[in-house]
Formats: structure tokens, sequence, C-alpha cells
């Protein structure tokens, strides 16, 4: 069953210019990884400082493959020591109507 990632991203920084190459290098490694079935970025009208990504993923194991590789990892610790802050995650699996 397909499963949706959210990924929630705060920051207060100077050169927000810095974070956008970051986010976009994650999402176009995350396209070529097994189980990806689409993604957007969206920022914050009401909040500037505020990002969200959602993903969507095959299985839940894509994704978890995926947010434990190490080019992941490493990418994230960038964003992370940019921003100051920590990315919150968030799994969501479609419910029946």
């Amino acid at each position: 069953m397909a499963v949706e990632v959210i990924i929630r991203r705060k920051y207060e920084i100077d050169n927000p210019e810095e974070l956008i190459p970051l986010i976009n290098q994650l999402r176009s490694l995350a396209v070529n990884q097994p189980g990806y079935i689409s993604g957007r970025t969206l920022k914050s009208i009401n909040n500037p400082g505020e990002y969200m990504v959602i993903s969507e993923w095959q299985t839940e194991e894509d994704w978890k493959n995926w947010f434990n590789s190490k080019e992941r990892k490493e990418i994230q610790h960038k964003v992370d020591s940019l921003i100051g802050e920590k990315t919150f995650y968030d799994i969501y699996e479609p419910v029946g109507y």
C-alpha cells in the first residue's frame, strides 16, 4: 500500500538561498530511489520560514530505505546544520472512504 511522507522544516536564517539547493538535491536523489512515486515541495505563504515536502512511496519500507541511506543522511545533516532546527517526518497511509 502506498504511503505519503510529510517532511516539515522551519528556519530563521539570513541566507535561505543556501537551503533551496540542498532541498532540491534531496528531491532529485529521491526520484531515483526504488518505490518513489511522486513528490512536491511547498513554501508556507503565512510563514515564509517554513517548507513542507510531500512525497509518495509505494511502501513504507521503500521510504525507510531512502530515509536510512548514507547519501540522504549526509545531505540532511547539512540541512539541519544550516537551519539549526530538526526536520520533522510523518508517514501517512490512505484511509478508505
